[in-house]
């Protein structure tokens, strides 16, 4: 029987991650550029980009069958999705150590997607495709390039899987190429990631930024609004035509009017990462967004927090459920004739 394999060098199957290292026999994923990530001076921040959040492979074949060696090196990782023309088709627990998992797949010609877990850090084998007389890469060639950032609210370590967490959703209702920064507990607006997001292609960039900052105190009053000001600069420059979106916190009841280190209440960090934004649009960046973050998850929906701050599988569906309208509306316009609209001109034609 006929077996092909589809490594990270592969071209145009496997997306989502910056960069692949060889490690160990194995293949691991980064989120950010292994070449810099020493210059970060943030070892839980490194951890989190060598989890695979958002990364799969995505091939149109006629295998009967797939198989994927995953090598989870923490106790508690997420499980490996099977998607098959766009539904859930298997969901595999992972454990520490080596795993095999060989999926049975339904006959015929399909687009089969193999979401990575979302959390803990695991190395690959290649793809094998059993029984396989054609794969080649689904999708990617005029797909909306979405990039996002954020905190742990972004990877999602508590969505069913890595194929239901907001980003994925979202990516897979509109049918964009995703890749996913969400990083737990480790989003500071870090030079390293503000550059890894000016270096990426993108069509739409979507930050979410405050939750960890009023849970650490890395910023205050004085600091916090000029920071996210410069990340977002940083971007900017880089995509001057791009549509960048800015997520504040959702809504954490009992962080609220709590300060923090930085003597910040949530509140207070909502506001200040508004201001930010608004001032960026008073100076002429027309393709700059505020999204509330309440507005996608608020004070009514606590029942979705168990922990009071991350969203529960059901709250993250109702993310992607709301996100993704507004964020397909500000896509929608053309880039050329949604720029020329906001500097009061007419598109050439």
């Amino acid at each position: 029987m006929r077996v092909i394999q589809l490594g990270p060098d592969a071209p145009g199957v496997w997306r989502g991650s910056l960069a692949w290292t060889e490690e160990d026999g194995a293949w691991q994923p980064w989120r950010l550029p292994p070449e810099r990530v020493e210059t970060a001076h943030a070892p839980d921040l490194v951890a989190r980009a060598r989890m695979a959040a958002g990364i799969r492979a995505a091939v149109q074949t006629d295998a009967t069958a797939l198989e994927l060696r995953v090598i989870a090196l923490d106790g508690e990782v997420a499980p490996l999705d099977v998607v098959v023309d766009g539904v859930l088709w298997r969901r595999e627990p992972l454990a520490a150590g080596a795993t095999d998992r060989r999926v049975p797949l339904p006959p015929g010609r399909k687009v089969v997607e193999v979401w990575l877990p979302q959390f803990g850090e695991a190395r690959i084998g290649p793809l094998l495709l059993h029984g396989a007389t054609a794969a080649e890469p689904a999708g990617a060639d005029g797909e909306v390039r979405w990039v996002t950032y954020g905190s742990s609210i972004t990877q999602c370590r508590t969505a069913s899987g890595p194929s239901e967490t907001w980003p994925a959703l979202v990516a897979r209702h509109l049918g964009w190429d995703l890749t996913c920064l969400g990083f737990s507990g480790e989003c500071h607006l870090d030079p390293i990631a503000a550059r890894a997001i000016a270096e990426r292609p993108a069509d739409l960039i979507s930050l979410c930024l405050g939750i960890n900052v009023y849970g650490r105190g890395s910023f205050g009053p004085r600091t916090l609004a000029g920071q996210v000001s410069g990340f977002v600069q940083t971007i900017r420059d880089a995509h001057p035509a791009v549509p960048i979106v800015v997520i504040s916190p959702i809504s954490s009841p009992s962080r609220e009017t709590l300060p923090n280190p930085a003597a910040m209440t949530l509140e207070d960090v909502r506001d200040a990462v508004a201001a930010a934004v608004t001032t960026l649009r008073r100076r002429g960046d027309a393709l700059l967004h505020l999204v509330d973050g309440p507005s996608v998850l608020g004070p009514d929906h606590a029942h979705l927090l168990p922990d009071g701050l991350h969203p529960d599988a059901d709250g993250y569906r109702l993310m992607a459920e709301r996100l993704a309208p507004r964020l397909a509306a500000i896509r929608s316009t053309p880039t050329k004739e949604r720029t020329c609209r906001d500097l009061g001109t007419t598109p050439a034609g």
